[in-house]
């Protein structure tokens, strides 16, 4: 399935789980920033709800979202539900009342039940995710995205960052390309303030990093 016609599915999905209760679904990530590849992106969204959605309406998504990641790019959908007030003014860690991710899929096929009576919480990740839809993402369906949600704190970015680089020396050896460019990134960000694609973090370093690291930081990008 093509990325248009899957997120056409996956709006419909929401709004078919959600009903008047949806706010709005927003895209971020590499597929909104320009920089997609379908062997190695995900795709990447934020879907906003007035009130908690309750577990029926859980699972009507959580059953549709296991069968459209079967037709999506190889690393799969990840998907986050967040209620509308925690987006503005925004929370850091932010709350979410659902997650979904293929790395999940096996606790979904145990018991469903339990997966969405559990997925809930607060994730530090959707401070970096939130700044990038701010800068970069589309409205897939519902307001424009400033009318939802607020901005982030840049030490509450910075936080974010740095927590999804934690483990980097040992995602090095599993996925060396993302670690790079994340790495790369994140220095654009804590030297000059700036949100960037893995892709532009790369070319960033590539005209201010020294040379000793071009060789290698070239490879990534290609």
């Amino acid at each position: 399935m093509d990325c248009d016609t899957l997120l056409k599915a996956l709006v419909d999905a929401a709004r078919g789980a959600f009903g008047a209760n949806l706010t709005g679904v927003y895209l971020h990530g590499s597929l909104a920033m320009g920089c997609f590849n379908p062997k190695k992106s995900d795709i990447d969204l934020l879907v906003v709800v007035e009130t908690p959605p309750g577990r029926e309406e859980r699972l009507a998504l959580l059953s549709r979202l296991v069968e459209l990641n079967k037709l999506a790019p190889a690393k799969g959908i990840e998907l986050s539900v967040l209620e509308r007030p925690a987006c503005d003014p925004f929370r850091h860690p932010c709350p979410y009342v659902f997650h979904f991710s293929p790395a999940h899929l096996p606790a979904i096929q145990t018991d469903p039940v339990a997966y969405v009576e559990h997925m809930v919480g607060t994730d530090r990740d959707l401070a970096a995710h939130c700044t990038v839809l701010r800068q970069y993402g589309k409205v897939l369906w519902g307001p424009p995205i400033p009318e939802v949600f607020g901005a982030v704190a840049a030490e509450d970015y910075g936080d974010s960052i740095l927590f999804d680089l934690s483990g980097a020396q040992e995602d090095m050896g599993r996925s060396p390309v993302d670690t790079i460019l994340n790495l790369c990134r994140a220095l654009a960000f804590f030297r000059q303030g700036l949100c960037l694609s893995k892709a532009q973090g790369g070319q960033w370093a590539l005209d201010h990093l020294v040379p000793a690291y071009r060789d290698l930081i070239g490879e990534a990008l290609d």
